[in-house]
This record gives C-alpha cells, structure tokens and sequence, in this order.
C-alpha cells in the first residue's frame, strides 16, 4: 500500500500541468475573475433579512440573477475546458449541423426535388432539365 506521501506527491505531480497552465493562462484567469464577479453580484443581490421561500422565488423570478448565475456557469465551465486544454470547436460544429441541415433538405423525397429546382433556378441553370437517375441495373 503507498505511503501517504507518495500518494500526495503523486497528486501533486499529476495537478502540476493545470496549476502552470492556470498561473500562466490570462484567458483562464479571466474566466474565474468574471464567474467571482457574477457570484459576488448575485450574493450581494440576495442577501439580507429573508427566508429561504422569499429568496429561492428571487432566484426563480429575477432575470438578473438567473443572466448572472448563466454567466458564472459559462465563465467557469469555460476556464475549465482552457485548463483542461479542450479547444473551442463551436465553430467546427456549427458548420457541421449546417452541412447536415443542407443535406437533408436537399436529399429529403419530399421536398427534395422542389428545394433543388428552385435552388437551380436561383444559381442560374433554370433551364436545363435534369433528372437524377440512379444505377438501374439489377445488380
């Protein structure tokens, strides 16, 4: 069984890529710095001399708090994923789900054959006619 320091070592070993990354990462620290200051507005917003019922019908209510609790959730889970190294593909996957999308609808058997008429008669081969016939052999 490993000793207790060994095992803290080992912790501390695994957590020294993060805690580099996070001391030299601006983008890291701003997160963090702009979730605290969210947290910080939505706490000075419900304190005071309230009950629980009173205040969670605050939270559930004012579109304030809940933009602030978003915009702490998001800051975080932002630093997170800088500290943990994962890029930002929001990008990558809204091109996707466009392509995607496209092909759908432009494959669907229903509306299909409409969408690429008009989509020809906008890029201008409106007057060719064209039939996409399949491999008709019996295979």
């Amino acid at each position: 069984m490993a000793r207790t320091k060994d095992r803290i070592g080992d912790t501390a070993d695994n957590l020294r890529p993060y805690v580099e990354r996070a001391v030299k990462d601006e983008e890291i620290r701003k997160n963090v710095r702009d979730a605290f200051d969210a947290a910080r507005e939505i706490y000075t917003g419900l304190t005071g001399p309230r009950g629980m019922v009173p205040l969670a019908a605050r939270v559930a209510s004012d579109e304030d708090i809940q933009d602030n609790l978003r915009r702490a959730v998001e800051d975080l889970r932002k630093a997170a994923n800088r500290l943990q190294g994962r890029d930002d593909h929001s990008g990558r996957n809204t091109f996707f789900l466009l392509v995607g999308l496209t092909i759908g609808v432009l494959f669907n058997p229903i509306t299909g054959p409409a969408t690429r008429e008009w989509l020809k008669g906008m890029l201008g081969g409106g007057d060719e006619d064209f039939t996409y016939q399949g491999n008709n052999s019996g295979g």
